[in-house]
């Protein structure tokens, strides 16, 4: 199967709301520990997961991940983290507030979050999307002489 046409890859490029005031962030992991599932966490750079992580590590995984950007992420607004329902999330992406890179505007190529749970299995987002654009940039160099 081709990754690029994998259904975790088209969720990941899907539709996501941002949670940009801190109360929103709460409720959203409010509704992840209630939901008790078992999640896909996967930190981008990682090789992901080959299965989902069992309740205590997903528990354990919300309450580093609060303590990570409420900490780290000393602002008024949330605004690193993303979800795609916020009733009922099946992807949430967290970006690491000590590497956000360009946080405004459009990009074909956005930069990648630094996690992401997900109730899908993984595709490997390193290898998917970031070589391909290293390579393009690689070769046009080239056609340019």
């Amino acid at each position: 199967m081709n990754p690029e046409n994998s259904e975790f890859l088209k969720q990941f490029r899907g539709c996501f709301t941002g949670i940009l005031r801190w109360p929103q962030f709460d409720e959203l992991l409010e509704t992840l520990r209630s939901e008790q599932q078992n999640w896909y966490i996967y930190a981008i750079g990682e090789t992901p997961p080959e299965t989902s992580s069992d309740w205590e590590s997903t528990l354990n995984f919300i309450t580093e991940i609060n303590d990570l950007i409420k900490k780290e992420h000393d602002e008024s607004y949330c605004g690193v983290v993303y979800v795609d329902d916020k009733s009922s999330p099946t992807m949430v992406k967290i970006f690491d507030p000590n590497n956000l890179g360009v946080s405004c505007g459009f990009s074909d190529n956005p930069p990648l979050p630094g996690w992401i749970m997900s109730l899908k299995k993984p595709d490997n987002l390193s290898e998917i999307l970031q070589p391909a654009k290293r390579r393009r940039w690689w070769s046009n160099i080239f056609k340019k002489s």
